[in-house]
């Protein structure tokens, strides 16, 4: 199950990043996912490992913000 949550903690991770460039710079942000990406990768691997709550509503956590973040992104 940790397997899972690390695989899905690094899409939520990229999205996050890719998130994170769009509301620094907006809809243009050019090159700046090459400094956000890593910071949300690594927010989202420690989210998926840190066992505050069980593996499963981390896993949902993720899944549910990475679709809100398209939702709004699009």
């Amino acid at each position: 199950m940790k397997v899972i949550a690390v695989l899905v903690g690094i899409a939520f991770g990229w999205m996050f990043g890719v998130f994170l460039a769009f509301l620094i710079a907006g809809p243009n942000f050019g090159q700046l996912p090459i400094l956000t990406v890593p910071i949300g990768l690594a927010a989202g691997i420690t989210f998926a490992l840190v066992p505050v709550l069980t593996t499963g509503k981390r896993i949902g956590i993720m899944v549910a913000a990475t679709a809100l973040i398209l939702l709004v992104v699009k």
